[in-house]
């Protein structure tokens, strides 16, 4: 209890638990947000329970949203700096009673007691509630040992797990989450009860075990999630695939077989802090090798030819069929056609890398390169940016480097026949390439006003002397883009 003195419980939390008191009721924090006071991290949301009902509790408050079946009132915070603050959720004791469809109750009872509220609660550390006073915690209710539990590292559920997972099978995935988040094993009766019941999951909607899935994806430990998932019977149910890949040997390249080689890409997408796209691409690269897998007399090693175009499509079965959006879909579907498109870097031309910029996407392009860097890492190799991929990243700069050209003038040939009077023809061309040349030694005359005056003076010129200053600006565009090369060359050390 003396670890949560110290953490600050926001004022907008405390004067919604002030106001129900000063009313007459009971109030106190419950669920995961004390959960997380105690383990010292700043809870990401702020859930009150009390014996208030649902009418009582917004006639104390300007303005609320009471819109579910649950009881649960949404408290609007019209003025705070941290968004996450603006609703608050308060919600009346209740019990739950029978599941008939594994999700919802059959029957909803709002209670006067604490002790019905945390019954129907999922696991023994989201079952303790708080009372506070003065911004502190005053008294706990810890009916189940979740507090021992947080000590222990423990992921238990409130009662017996088979009960719990036969009320909401989704808690079966939720369990494996909040023990890959928390860094917490899963308790042997609650593991047991996940391997007895894991084909309950399948009757879960898509949409909800995408989100735990997303969740595990997305926590600093994901490998961990993987396998948990495989251990539990749950990733038979969720995405088979990838247990195809276990035992699939590979070529002298890799340390792994394709099963580990996938998981140990994905976490090191997540070592990095990368988004969900770069992670489930780094899942699902090679998800396709063991269809496509062939064998080479001449090597004595593993083939795995078109792997990328395969895994492609499989990769968007798998999403769709999890009801990822459209966006994340088609991008890491993307990804993973791509991802095999290196080749030797002293014979790859620019042209090449540009062609591969256009089929994934300029928008797309570094992502496909830190997927490489996955790709790598989960080989077994220590290094991710060896000399190849930093000369491919080179040329990808290159390819996307703004040419130096007179389009980068405030002025084009429009205005220059406008102000001039003069037709379409060469002597518009050696304006410009002259009026580039000034620009580049001195990039503050970029103006209209300037550039106009002096194509003025320059119109005057004859032939010779207007093409003597438009070859100069030709030879110190060439000088200038040889400089943003070279630049590009040593920031990536290569030649």
């Amino acid at each position: 209890m003396n670890q949560v003195k110290n953490n600050t419980i926001p004022n907008e939390v405390i004067n919604v638990v002030e106001t129900l008191e000063k009313a007459g009721f009971q109030a106190f924090l419950v669920g995961g947000c004390v959960r997380d006071l105690f383990l010292g991290k700043k809870p990401k949301d702020w859930d009150i329970t009390t014996n208030a009902k649902p009418e009582q509790i917004q006639a104390l408050f300007i303005k609320t949203v009471y819109e579910n079946t649950y009881g649960t009132v949404c408290v609007i915070n019209e003025i705070t700096e941290d968004k996450s603050l603006r609703n608050i959720e308060v919600t009346p004791y209740r019990q739950e009673i029978g599941y008939s469809d594994r999700r919802h109750p059959d029957e909803i009872k709002f209670s006067d007691k604490i002790e019905d509220d945390l019954m129907r609660r999922d696991f023994t550390i989201n079952a303790m509630a708080v009372s506070i006073s003065n911004g502190a915690i005053k008294d706990i209710v810890d009916l189940y040992g979740g507090f021992a539990d947080i000590k222990a590292k423990s992921i238990k559920t409130v009662g017996a797990p088979r009960d719990r997972f036969n009320e909401d099978a989704l808690r079966m995935m939720r369990a494996i989450r909040l023990a890959v988040e928390l860094g917490f094993t899963c308790n042997r009766d609650t593991l047991k009860a996940i391997q007895s019941q894991n084909s309950f999951i399948k009757g879960v909607s898509a949409e909800r075990v995408r989100d735990e899935f997303t969740k595990i994806i997305m926590s600093d430990d994901p490998m961990k999630g993987i396998e948990l998932l495989k251990h539990a019977g749950l990733l038979q149910y969720i995405v088979p695939e990838l247990e195809q890949g276990i035992g699939v040997e590979q070529p002298q390249a890799h340390t792994f077989d394709v099963w580990n080689h996938l998981l140990r890409s994905l976490q090191h997408a997540a070592d990095r802090k990368w988004p969900l796209e770069i992670r489930l691409a780094a899942l699902f690269h090679d998800v396709s090798k063991p269809q496509t897998k062939g064998f080479s007399h001449e090597t004595r090693q593993p083939t795995f030819y078109g792997h990328e175009v395969v895994g492609s499509r499989e990769t968007r079965k798998i999403l769709e069929r999890m009801k990822f959006s459209r966006v994340t879909t088609e991008k890491v579907t993307k990804l993973v056609r791509w991802h095999m498109f290196f080749a030797d870097t002293e014979t790859i031309s620019l042209s090449a890398v540009r062609r591969m910029i256009v089929n994934v996407g300029r928008e797309n392009i570094w992502d496909l390169m830190n997927l490489r860097a996955c790709d790598r890492i989960g080989t077994g190799r220590p290094k991710e940016n060896p000399f190849r991929l930093r000369k491919y990243k080179s040329m990808i700069e290159e390819a996307l480097m703004d040419p130096v050209s007179v389009t980068m003038l405030k002025i084009d040939g429009k205005i220059l026949m406008e102000t001039l009077s003069i037709n379409p023809g060469p002597k518009i061309g050696m304006i410009l390439n002259a009026l580039l040349e000034e620009v580049l030694d001195d990039p503050k005359l970029n103006t209209e006003n300037y550039l106009t005056k002096r194509a003025q003076e320059m119109n005057l010129l004859n032939d010779k002397e207007l093409k003597s200053l438009a070859e100069k600006g030709k030879e110190r565009k060439g000088q200038e883009e040889e400089k943003l090369i070279g630049e590009i060359r040593n920031k990536h050390h290569v030649n």
